[in-house]
C-alpha cells in the first residue's frame, strides 16, 4: 500500500525553489509566501503549505539545495587557504549568495543565517583542521580571514577585498609557522 510521498517530487521542488530564489532576489524575503509562490509557479497552495509551511522553511530548503562543493586540497596550508579565499570571494560576488545572505539578515532568520554562514566557512575550517591547527587558532584564523569578506559583501555592499584577504591569510599562516 502506498501513501503520500514524504517530500515533493523533484520537479515540483525544482519549480518552487527556483521561483523562491527568484522572488527572494527580486522582491525580498517577504515574497516567500505560499500565495506568492502559487502565483508564480502554479503549484497548488496546499502542496506549498504541506512542504514549506513558512517562509523560513522555504529559506531552509534553499540552503539545503545549495551545498558548497569541496575544494581540492594541495596539502600546503597557505595555498589551500588562498584557494578558499578565492572561492568565497567568487561566491560573495555572485548575486544569489550575497543577496541570499542579505535576505536572511532582513528576514531575521538567525538560525538559518548561522547555518548558511557556517556552510560558507566550513571549507576554511576543514583546511585548518586537516593541517592540524588547534581549535582556538582555527577559530581565530577563520574569523581573521573571512570576517572582512563578509563585512564587505553584507554590510558595506561592496566587492569582497580578495587581495586584503590574501594578505591576512599570509599573516595568519606566518604566525602559525613562528615557534
Amino acid at each position: 500500500m502506498g501513501g503520500r510521498p514524504a517530500g515533493p517530487t523533484s520537479d515540483t521542488e525544482a519549480v518552487v525553489l527556483t521561483a523562491a530564489l527568484r522572488l527572494l532576489l527580486d522582491e525580498g524575503p517577504a515574497a516567500l509566501t505560499a500565495q506568492r509562490l502559487f502565483q508564480v509557479t502554479g503549484v497548488s497552495r496546499t502542496t506549498i503549505y504541506r512542504h514549506w509551511p513558512t517562509p523560513g522553511d522555504v529559506l531552509a530548503a534553499l540552503i539545503d539545495v545549495a551545498p558548497i562543493p569541496p575544494g581540492t586540497p594541495s596539502g600546503d596550508l597557505a595555498t589551500d587557504l588562498h584557494a578558499e579565499v578565492d572561492r568565497l570571494c567568487d561566491r560573495l560576488r555572485d548575486r544569489p549568495v550575497a543577496a541570499f545572505l542579505q535576505a536572511l539578515v532582513v528576514a531575521g532568520a538567525v538560525e538559518l543565517r548561522h547555518r548558511y554562514v557556517g556552510d560558507l566557512l566550513a571549507p576554511f575550517h576543514e583546511v585548518l583542521r586537516a593541517a592540524g591547527v588547534p581549535d582556538d587558532d582555527r577559530e581565530d584564523g577563520v574569523a581573521m580571514i573571512a570576517s572582512p569578506l563578509l563585512l564587505d559583501a553584507l554590510l558595506l555592499d561592496r566587492t569582497a577585498a580578495r587581495a586584503r584577504a590574501h594578505r591576512i591569510t599570509d599573516t595568519f599562516t606566518g604566525r602559525l609557522r613562528q615557534p
